[in-house]
């Protein structure tokens, strides 16, 4: 009797063993599997954070603009075209004239386009004549050549306002107007047709195509010294 209740309890102790072991090894499956799950959570987090950063390192300077303010108002400022286009030879037909409604003719400039800043009073104002370091504030309307496009006029800018010129041959603005208005009188109108490399050069800038010639028509409001 004494010997079956021995067998029993020791059948007893090897199953109790037998669960703590297996409680055991199912305890260090899942410190296993947690941890493996763990190290591949991380590493694709680490992969993501290395790819956000590569990312930022090569584009985040992309959408900086490269273009100074060197343009008249309104011309904006997207991406210059990759391939340089020639200078036109020969600039089309303006259409509509005038370009925008309110603004003055645009004449039309026929045979070989210039190769330097051209200027022509089409209306002689009045008072002193503009000179380097005046105060000029003037209406506009430009024309691409190659294409007899407007690209911007202060027409189409409601409400219409004059444009500072200043000081007149330093003015944030291209070289083409900073010399193309030294000698307008208040109440003048002149023409300006400039050759890119006193407009927007090689490179163009929004809808100005590179190499452009420009055409300005520009009303003069008001000149004043300092």
């Amino acid at each position: 009797m004494a010997t079956s209740r021995r067998r029993e309890r020791e059948l007893a102790r090897r199953r109790y063993e037998r669960r703590r072991q297996a409680e055991l090894e199912r305890r260090a499956r899942n410190k296993r599997r947690n941890t493996i799950a763990g190290a591949v959570i991380g590493t694709a987090i680490v992969i993501a954070v290395l790819l956000v950063l590569t990312f930022t390192v090569f584009t985040g300077g992309s959408n900086k603009s490269s273009v100074k303010a060197n343009a008249t108002p309104s011309v904006s400022a997207s991406a210059t075209p990759s391939t340089a286009a020639a200078a036109p030879t020969k600039c089309a037909a303006i259409k509509p004239n005038p370009p925008v409604k309110g603004a003055p003719m645009v004449p039309p400039v026929t045979g070989k386009v210039p190769t330097k800043l051209t200027t022509k009073d089409i209306k002689v104002g009045h008072g002193p004549a503009a000179k380097a370091g005046d105060n000029v504030s003037v209406f506009y309307t430009g024309v691409s050549c190659s294409d007899g496009k407007m690209f911007d006029s202060s027409y189409s800018h409601p409400p219409v306002q004059p444009f500072p010129v200043s000081p007149l041959g330093s003015a944030n603005v291209i070289p083409g107007w900073n010399q193309g208005l030294i000698g307008v009188r208040a109440g003048g109108v002149r023409e300006l047709i400039i050759p890119a490399s006193l407009g927007y050069g090689a490179t163009g800038q929004g809808p100005i195509k590179p190499n452009e010639t420009l055409i300005f028509v520009v009303q003069v409001k008001s000149v004043s010294s300092k």
